[in-house]
């Protein structure tokens, strides 16, 4: 009795550690200055958490526990030492899938075995079972849009109530499971065939600019399913991690869904943010181009220069060249920002990551609500590959989808410059105002190769 007493009282203890050591991490994690020792914290708070399992009484099957922990440790660091950074937002949405997955598949354990269960702990087991059911099938057709695997979405009438349907049949099912009218391995079965195919419908529909959004919803998700299996396996752990990791979430969908300007609901269900659709609306103007040679003249000649990434700079891994740009404008006496809206790139954080790795201070970079009102004393508002967040049309066409979304003030600078690799409208198809103004210019190009053309401009001025 001592023995187990003293067991128990390290595994509580371990798991008042670990949650902790997650709650100090993601405090962390909201700062770029301090989010790579966030990342380290939690990483230590889910090493505890795995090993104190090991003492678990009764714990068994060592050899597969352990093979397993090896084949999934190495997978996870092998793909993400070579995962590139315009990648990494399906490789969250495979992960978090996974999560889901995991989520589901206790359940399922725990379902099929069968065993006398009260009616509380076996409803926690179905609902984990259907929310960790659709955010793995989910997330999995998340992944292929962003992959490009799956190029177009997939839309037909009454798609709605079909999924209306699929939810009231999974949850009749669940139902007979958790309050034991029949739980049998048919019922049981069916009841997950309903959720995964839920997943499917709900996500096949949604256009591939607003999968960020899902993803960071069946992220939530994800950790609620997990944190339902934390308590049928009375497993503090796991109650810990899942709640941690689905406030998170559903705050950061929130986030998104404002950054936007749009309901969680117009993002599942509206249809908007096809990728590979026609670009929306017309615009006046036409576009005017430049040569990286007088764009550089322009630059070294201002005063102040706000820089605004966007996805096309992670695609051409142009932040270092970039860098070098800046540090020579700073070189001549210009003042240099960077702004980032909330939505650039695919995910959150992902402009801010680039620019960490090129080496950017953080005091450069500024957001939306910092940088805005500096624009209108900006002599040049560098584009880099960025669309839908410095769209005026935001602010003017009622019409346009992307209407009342706050967006960087880009327009508002004295002249414009725009890196972009061709004249398409961007990911969401929505057709930029910014490009067809009298106070822009374009600069076609590969944005690693305009900035280093650029570079070598500001270089040639005396």
């Amino acid at each position: 009795m001592p023995a187990a007493l003293s067991a128990d009282s390290l595994i509580q203890a371990s798991y008042f550690v670990t949650a902790v050591l997650f709650i100090m991490g993601l405090k962390r994690m909201s700062s770029p200055v301090t989010a790579r020792s966030g990342i380290l914290w939690a990483g230590a708070g889910m090493l505890v958490a795995t090993l104190i399992t090991f003492l678990f009484p009764g714990m068994t099957n060592f050899p597969l526990i352990i093979a397993a922990m090896v084949v999934g440790g190495s997978l996870a660091w092998w793909s993400g030492k070579r995962v590139a950074m315009t990648n990494m937002p399906q490789m969250i949405a495979l992960y978090n899938g996974m999560g889901g997955g995991g989520a589901a598949a206790i359940a399922a354990v725990e379902l099929y075995r069968g065993e006398a269960q009260n009616y509380a702990t076996s409803t926690l087991a179905v609902v984990g079972g259907i929310i960790g059911a659709v955010s793995f099938s989910g997330s999995a057709i998340a992944f292929g849009k962003l992959q490009g695997l799956i190029t177009r979405s997939i839309r037909f009438s009454g798609q709605q109530i079909l999924n209306l349907l699929l939810l009231a049949a999974a949850a009749g099912l669940g139902g007979l499971v958790a309050f034991h009218l029949n739980a049998s391995p048919a019922v049981v079965t069916g009841f997950f065939v309903l959720a995964l195919l839920l997943g499917l419908t709900m996500t096949l529909p949604i256009g591939g600019a607003d999968m960020p959004v899902v993803i960071s919803l069946y992220n939530a998700l994800t950790g609620l399913a997990v944190g339902f299996e934390g308590f049928v396996l009375n497993n503090a752990a796991m109650i810990i991690a899942g709640t941690v990791v689905g406030s998170a979430g559903t705050l950061l969908t929130q986030l998104m869904a404002k950054a936007m300007n749009r309901s969680l609901g117009n993002v599942l269900f509206s249809g908007f943010g096809d990728t590979g659709s026609a670009a929306v609306g017309e615009v006046q103007g036409s576009l005017k181009p430049i040569e990286a040679a007088d764009a550089g003249v322009m630059m070294a000649f201002a005063q102040k220069v706000i820089v605004v990434p966007g996805y096309g700079m992670a695609v051409a891994q142009a932040q270092h060249k970039i860098w070098e740009l800046c540090q020579l404008l700073i070189d001549r006496g210009v003042t240099v920002r960077f702004a980032i809206h909330p939505v650039a790139g695919r995910m959150p954080g992902h402009m801010n990551v680039l620019l960490a790795e090129a080496g950017v201070p953080y005091d450069l970079i500024a957001d939306l609500e910092e940088i805005n009102a500096e624009f209108e004393t900006a002599d040049v508002a560098l584009i880099i590959g960025a669309n839908d967040v410095v769209n005026p049309v935001a602010r003017t066409d009622k019409s346009s989808p992307i209407y009342g979304m706050p967006i960087l003030n880009a327009d508002k600078a004295k002249n414009v410059i725009v890196i972009k690799r061709g004249k398409g409208a961007g990911f969401s198809g929505i057709e930029n105002g910014l490009f067809y103004l009298d106070n822009t210019r374009m600069l076609y190009g590969d944005a690693q190769k305009a900035a280093a053309e650029l570079i070598q401009a500001i270089k040639a001025v005396d």
